[in-house]
């Protein structure tokens, strides 16, 4: 009695429709704090870049680096997470994600030189971050349809709120233990994801087929009926052809009259003959079914079973002949440039323009307090609004263009505070939607969410690898802060225009699949058409009227004058 149960605790959950809440809500919380656990951390580790230069000897570039590796490593092992996902399950790849992410923090922290944080922080722990988050934010997408835009945005808030807890607090506990207990207190709450991956539990959709059924079989009885009557009126005809001059089928039809009224009968029973012989048909057309073994119990009966979902293709890369496809990629490609970096360089940057190092840390607050209120914004602004959402994304990737433009020409401690507040807010608005705005109509619908994801993330991860070494690189040579926010502007700036042309790709796509329709429909007309025209040269007439009439007689009357 125990498999029951385990299997209905921790098995799937099952909806006729997808349910915009149930377990969902549990769902959304665990994804807040896997956000909190992954992006919250690598965008906190900025706190961390001077000491590692210091401990490590090493320039700005060489030290920037170990975000960059683990951001790519994040990004090109999407199709791996994809396709562990879709063979074991999301259950299991998070929660050996959250074991990679804590080992990999934790052993960071006995590192020897930069090189060894390349592999801890950037390989084991990019890896880790992969398997938890792709897998959740699917699973989160599938479990809401009306209210995903909002639930998205408010859950992946949890970087925000890790952001601003993160950095005054590691830039104070620093002082007191050193960088390196830091990262083993962030390892431990690393751990954490471990037992979030136990609670997302996977939804099959089945829609109640009772009302369906009763339909069709209405609509079965109503043709064989129909197609009983047309036989017995057809064999009156024939009879009364058949018999010449008798009584030109009155008798006939009288009679047929009288056998309708006990066709319900007799179309019942040819109704249940042609169900019978479909049925046979199909069972002898059907292959035979996979035996399941006995010794696996109740739950081997139960995977067998109906409730089974079928397997989606662990990797499909056929969204790469999508012209929408590629161009919302494209906007992913270069709009990850300016991802990272402002948050890597803002505290350098602050202190390089006279603000004090401990007032410098809570521009990193700052960021994250107005991409909380950026991500509520767009939830709730997505859920009312009746254009393209794309259009709306376009518009916040436009204006944040503009605010790292400004970062480069700003001098002073609150015009600093103004930029980080408006990073913040535009940030939060494109980094909570572009990757649900996948699950839209509007760029691939949910039915290739699952799939495409993993693709998406896997291009973003070359511009991820180049972005935090290029500002960088800038740096260094530039000996100026604001140079790094250069590139991140740039790249903005490109993936407004890919975006851009995501609309027109779509409504491409759509008219071609309208002129397609119409085809198609006009092909169906023409066949009813001539289908029509040849039962109509099979129609049969056939004079009713009696003999014994007067205008029969009167009919006989003109013959034999004329003859």
């Amino acid at each position: 009695m125990r498999m029951p149960n385990m299997q209905r605790c921790w098995g799937p959950n099952i909806y006729p429709e997808v349910p915009d809440g149930g377990w969902g809500w549990a769902v959304a919380v665990v994804f807040m704090l896997v956000e909190v656990c992954t992006y919250g951390v690598i965008k906190s580790l900025g706190v961390f870049l001077q000491d590692l230069m210091e401990e490590f000897k090493e320039s700005n570039s060489r030290v920037s680096w170990v975000i960059s590796i683990c951001i790519f490593i994040f990004a090109l092992s999407a199709p791996l997470s994809t396709m562990l996902s879709n063979r074991f399950g999301h259950r299991p790849v998070v929660m050996m994600g959250g074991f990679l992410i804590s080992l990999g923090t934790v052993t960071s922290a006995f590192t020897t030189s930069i090189n060894e944080m390349y592999i801890t922080t950037g390989i084991v722990s990019g890896l880790g971050y992969c398997l938890s988050f792709l897998p959740t934010v699917t699973i989160l997408a599938q479990y809401f349809c009306r209210r995903r835009a909002f639930v998205t945005s408010v859950a992946s808030s949890g970087e925000s709120i890790a952001v601003f807890v993160f950095a005054p607090a590691l830039t104070v506990l620093k002082q007191h233990i050193g960088w390196r207990y830091c990262m083993v207190v962030l390892g431990v709450i690393q751990a954490s994801v471990i037992g979030c991956g136990t609670l997302l539990r996977p939804i099959i959709i089945e829609p109640k087929p009772e009302k369906e059924e009763k339909d069709s079989l209405s609509l079965t009885q109503t043709e064989a009926a129909y197609e009983l009557e047309n036989e017995q009126t057809r064999a009156s005809i024939n009879s009364a052809v058949s018999r010449g001059s008798g009584d030109s089928g009155v008798t006939s039809l009288s009679a047929s009259t009288i056998d309708l009224r006990t066709g319900g009968v007799e179309a019942k029973a040819l109704m249940e003959w042609k169900g019978k012989e479909k049925h046979n048909l199909e069972k002898s057309e059907s292959p035979p079914p996979t035996p399941v073994k006995e010794d696996k119990g109740e739950l081997a009966e139960l995977e067998a079973g109906p409730l089974q979902p079928s397997r989606p293709k662990l990797l499909d890369f056929s969204v790469l002949k999508d012209p929408v496809f590629i161009w919302y990629s494209l906007f992913g490609l270069f709009a990850t440039l300016g991802f990272f970096a402002p948050q890597l360089y803002i505290i350098e940057l602050s202190k390089s323009r006279g603000v004090e190092p401990g007032m410098a840390s809570y521009m990193l607050s700052v960021m994250a307090v107005a991409d909380i209120v950026g991500r509520l914004t767009i939830g709730a602004v997505l859920n009312k609004v009746r254009c393209r959402k794309t259009l709306v994304l376009l518009g916040c990737v436009v204006l944040l263009c503009l605010v790292l433009v400004a970062f480069t020409i700003v001098w002073e401690f609150w015009g600093l505070v103004v930029c980080c507040a408006l990073y913040g807010f535009f940030m939060g608005t494109v980094g909570s939607t572009h990757l649900p705005m996948l699950a839209e109509e509007d760029v691939m619908g949910i039915q290739k969410m699952s799939s495409c994801v993993g693709v998406y993330v896997f291009i973003q991860s070359f511009t991820a690898l180049a972005g935090p070494p290029l500002g960088g690189v800038l740096v260094d040579v530039t000996q100026n802060y604001g140079a790094a926010f250069f590139s991140c502007a740039a790249g903005m700036g490109i993936s407004a225009i890919c975006l851009g042309l995501v609309g027109p790709a779509k409504s491409g796509m759509c008219q071609r699949q309208k002129g397609n329709q119409e085809q198609d429909k006009k092909g169906t007309e023409e066949e009813e058409r001539i289908s029509q025209n040849s039962e109509q040269s099979d129609f049969l007439e056939v004079d009713f009227t009696p003999e014994d009439s007067p205008v029969k007689q009167r009919e006989g009357l003109d013959n034999s004058s004329v003859i």
